[in-house]
């Protein structure tokens, strides 16, 4: 669904419509959904349930015009979304993980700093760090997940990023007194502390994180370290998952990606496969899909390198995801992806 205006003036985004619809189909159905979607899903419609407030009915029956049997008596959406939030999520992901998602999205005071960068964008995190020493910088893009670290490392110049990446190769241990003066030098609202000394940094670090770059910022970062460092260069490139890598994927695994992936984007990443891929992808579809997509090769014309590493991203992030939730297992450089 597209962004709407309702006939009460209300603007609704595509993520409100969903936490609308969620909220009015009740904890024990919103919780169904739930199991379907992955973390950051999760957490962007629990930030978002818990900031709706006052949604008026019209526009309620605006996004629900399907459903409006079955909400026709809910007219106070906005109201206890607390109690609702932590109802739902614990139908959906059991206790214990529901605890630290709703400490997450309801901001409580057991969420530390570094854990609350995590729910902000890439351009907040970064304007948060920006001035901050390059030791601290790293401490902190290392603590995000690696498809955050790259957006926030984005916003820097490559100068910056360099500096960062190299220091991200070298972290190891974090001890617990270092973890609380990072905490205590971020944002007032967010305070907490760890108890616990963190593994953060090194080379998988830095590989998860190259992963998530665009492919020319992801080019231009590797010939600055191999600039700086041939060997560490050479050691992060093997860590790295990359297209090629996706042969060494089960095969059910693959069948859960092509799932997800359109025809056409398929076409033009394997424009740059080796054989033995393609052949690996050819044998995990249908005799009748593999003869077409064999067709659409053939048929398809000169593709910029640009065009297919693009493709080859657009399928890796999904691999990606399927990995982060659990649907299949990725092996890079001889390792499972954390």
């Amino acid at each position: 669904m597209s962004d709407q205006v309702t006939e009460s003036g209300v603007e609704l985004t595509n993520i409100q419509k969903a936490a609308i619809l969620l909220i009015s189909l009740g904890e024990s159905d919103a919780a169904e959904v739930l199991r379907y979607l992955g973390q950051k899903e999760v957490q962007q419609l629990g930030l978002t349930m818990s900031n709706l407030d006052n949604i008026p009915q019209s526009a309620v029956e605006s996004v629900m015009a399907d459903f409006m049997e079955a909400i026709s008596d809910q007219t106070s959406i906005g109201i206890n979304n607390d109690h609702y939030i932590k109802e739902m999520l614990s139908q959906a992901l059991g206790n214990d993980r529901a605890q630290t998602l709703v400490d997450r999205i309801l901001m409580t005071t057991n969420t530390s700093g570094l854990e609350s960068l995590k729910w902000m964008d890439s351009r907040q995190v970064a304007e948060i760090i920006r001035y901050e020493h390059p030791q601290i910088q790293a401490v902190v893009i290392a603590y995000l997940d690696p498809d955050q670290a790259a957006h926030v490392l984005q916003r820097f110049d490559e100068n910056v990023r360099l500096e960062i990446m190299m220091r991200i190769t070298s972290l190891d241990q974090i001890q617990p007194s270092a973890l609380q003066e990072l905490n205590d030098i971020l944002e007032s609202q967010f305070s907490g502390a760890s108890s616990q000394s963190a593994s953060l940094g090194g080379l998988k670090t830095t590989a998860n994180i190259m992963n998530y770059f665009d492919s020319n910022i992801e080019q231009e970062l590797m010939e600055k370290i191999r600039e700086v460092d041939e060997a560490l260069s050479d050691q992060i490139s093997e860590m790295m998952f990359v297209f090629d890598n996706l042969i060494d994927v089960e095969d059910r695994g693959i069948q859960v990606i092509l799932r997800e992936i359109n025809t056409d984007t398929l076409v033009v990443a394997l424009k740059g496969a080796e054989t033995g891929l393609q052949d690996k992808i050819f044998k995990n579809m249908s005799k009748r899909a593999a003869e077409l997509l064999r067709d659409d090769l053939e048929a398809k014309g000169p593709v910029r390198v640009s065009e297919v590493e693009d493709a080859q991203k657009e399928i890796l992030n999904v691999a990606r995801r399927l990995s982060d939730e659990g649907e299949i297992v990725l092996g890079g450089g001889g390792e499972e992806m954390m």
